[in-house]
Order: structure tokens, then sequence, then C-alpha cells
């Protein structure tokens, strides 16, 4: 049991709660701010949570208290939770590796790779307010081709000027921010080039954030008509998703994020501006997923798990709102936001990076309105008068 002197929901009650665990993380800090993150390199250097406000404050990361107190290893996923973490598409279809060759694409096949759940990755350097990890992994995807991989991941909190030179403008004094770039690597560390015909893999950014009734994702896409740029939202990943749970509305998509109805959707390269957002009523946080698209065209690795047509049309950027399987257990709840570098077709000892910022805002809502309308385009009035 926990006895902490923090209440649950802020920073200090969770990493009091990891360190009564002997799980230690590497805490990154701004000292200008109380912005701190929380990484473990334990579980694969992904950063587990943040604050705009030191130990006190609101604590962004989802974290599956229930899994990590009962010391037990899970089957198909240890969800630890956290809100950044590395994977590598894609995760359903003829080159997933999340299902062994010849099974059914279904839950009770499918099992996360153990360098992306169990295992640690190791500290090549830290300081402060950085720290770079990297991890050497095979993996063997369902048509039974094997990739040697490298995978380097590099994580960095930034400080105020540096949010305030990304939103363009300057927050209100009520304002608090956490914000943080991770920088991702993965290198051919094999002998063979890796070509469209075995398979190719894409670096696979997941952000596990705390839902409820009064949590929103929201993302704006290009608009244009479906036979130039294709469907606005895919939203067929899980089944349909009601219309009290999803909607499109003045070049937005709108996802209900309160962890009770499993559903996820995906934005293509032709249609996403490399940009989702959540906003949360009650706390009055408002969160931001950036990433860096390429320059040109890219193909993008395709996750549903079926055998596709066309394992190269996956999306970019995705969303997912956590929800009861058939037989009634539930992973969470939690929701995610997340990010897709392009498919890596890459020649021995090439690489490919994606870089993504996560930005954190709490406060008043008037000046977090004023941020909604320069960075996104809408304002939070409408955001919570969606659903």
């Amino acid at each position: 049991m926990n006895h902490s002197i923090f209440p649950q929901g802020s920073f200090g009650y969770d990493l009091q709660f990891l360190r009564q665990h002997n799980i230690e993380p590497v805490i990154l800090k701004d000292n200008s701010s109380g912005a701190q993150i929380m990484v473990i390199p334990a579980w694969q250097g992904r950063v587990l949570t943040s604050t705009a406000n030191n130990a006190d404050g609101f604590s962004y990361g989802w974290i599956n208290y229930k899994l990590i107190d009962s010391g037990k290893k899970a089957g198909h996923i240890n969800a630890f939770g956290g809100e950044e973490r590395l994977w590598l598409g894609p995760e359903g279809g003829q080159f997933s590796f999340y299902f062994k060759k010849g099974t059914e694409q279904i839950f009770d096949n499918w099992f996360v790779p153990k360098e992306f759940d169990t295992e640690s990755f190791e500290i090549v350097s830290q300081n402060s307010r950085e720290i770079s990890l990297k991890k050497q992994v095979q993996l063997i995807n369902y048509s039974g081709n094997s990739f040697d991989i490298k995978i380097e991941r590099n994580i960095k909190i930034l400080t105020a000027s540096e949010t305030e030179d990304f939103a363009s403008i300057q927050p209100g004094s009520s304002i608090k921010s956490v914000s943080y770039e991770s920088e991702n690597k993965v290198t051919n560390t094999g002998k063979n080039p890796w070509i469209k015909q075995n398979g190719l893999m894409s670096i696979w950014m997941l952000s596990m954030m705390v839902p409820s009734p009064d949590v929103v994702i929201f993302a704006p896409f290009k608009s244009g008509n479906d036979k130039d740029l294709g469907k606005v939202v895919n939203a067929d990943y899980f089944g349909e998703i009601p219309e009290n749970r999803l909607k499109v509305s003045n070049g937005f998509i709108f996802l209900k994020a309160d962890g009770k109805f499993r559903s996820k959707i995906g934005l293509s390269p032709l249609r996403t501006k490399g940009i989702v957002a959540s906003y949360d009523a009650k706390n009055s946080a408002l969160t931001i997923l950036f990433c860096r698209l390429p320059e040109h065209p890219a193909e993008y690795v395709n996750s549903k798990w079926e055998i596709q047509k066309d394992p190269y049309s996956g999306d970019v950027m995705n969303a997912y709102n956590d929800g009861p399987l058939e037989d009634g257990s539930q992973m969470g709840p939690f929701y995610e936001i997340e990010s897709s570098s392009p498919a890596a077709q890459l020649e021995p000892g090439k690489s490919i990076t994606h870089l993504q910022r996560i930005y954190h805002f709490e406060g008043n809502e008037k000046e977090l309105d004023k941020i909604t309308q320069k960075l996104l385009g809408t304002d939070i009035q409408t955001i919570k008068s969606v659903f």
C-alpha cells in the first residue's frame, strides 16, 4: 500500500509510488520553472509522466498502479503506462511484429515483443535536462523476415522560452507548462537492405494519458475532396464508432476520451497537419502532440489487424480511447495520442529519425483559449461543447 504525503494524481505521489516499488526514474527538470519529466530506463526509456508544477503538480501520464503493485508479469502486454513510449510498427497485417506467423489476428494472439515491453534500454549519457538511451534488438515479422535494429532515443525537457518559441505567443502568468522533445532513431544493423516485399517498419510513439468524461481529443485536418486526399478520418480499426463519440466538424476531428469505449482513429499523410491535441476541462489542461513530417511524400505502415491489400497505406497520427474488451476485461482505462515515422526502407548502416514534441499547458481557460486558437485554429468552448 502506498502511504504518500502527496495526493494521488500528483507528480510527487507517482514518484513516491515508484520508489516504494524499487523503480528508480530519471528526473529531468527545467530549473527556471516547476516543469519536470520522469523517464524510466528499465521500461524502454519511456516518459512515464510529467508535471508543470513540481512535486505537488498535476501528473499527466496514465500509470497502471494495479499492475505495478502486483509485481507480476502480464501476458499480452505489461501496460505499465507512460505518456510517451517507443514501439515499432506495424501492429497488424502480414508484416506485423505483434502476431506470430500463421495466427489469426485477434486479441488472444496479440503479444507485444519483450523489447518494447519488459526489457530495459541502456543509458548512453544524461544531465539535468537530457538523457540518451539505446537498445540493439532482433525482430521477426509475421511473414518470417528477420530484422537487426539499433534503437536510439534522446529525450530533452524544453525551457519555458523554447515552449514560447513554439507557441509564438507568451502565455499569461497564470499558465504553467511542461514540454519535452524526443528524437528517436532506428538503424539497420543487419547485412541485408529492408525492402517493401519483406516488410518495413516505422518508429511509433504512443502517449497514454488519464481519461475522463471531461477529456476530448481533437485534431485539425487538411481540407479537400475525398477523391484527391482520401477519407478524412480512418475510424474502422476496432469497428464503427458511434456519432456521440466521434465528430468531424469545421476542419476538425473530435473523439471522446472517457476510457469507456474501445475506439481508434487515424489521419493519413494527405490529411494530417502533424498535430493532435486533447483538452481536459476538469483540470483546465491542454496537451499538444507535434511531430515533424517528412519534406517529401512518404508511405506509412498499415497497422490494421488483417492481412492487408495495401500494407503501406497507414496513418501518421492516431488517437485511441480505451474501453472494455468483449469479455468485459479492460487494460486501462486510458487514452492515447500517437505519431509515426514513414516506413523505413533502409540499406545496411542507414537510419531513419522521428522527432516528436509534447506540450502541456494548464491554468486560466481564457489564456488557454488563446493558445488553442493560435496553434490549432479552434477555441475551448467549441471543444467543450462538441459532445
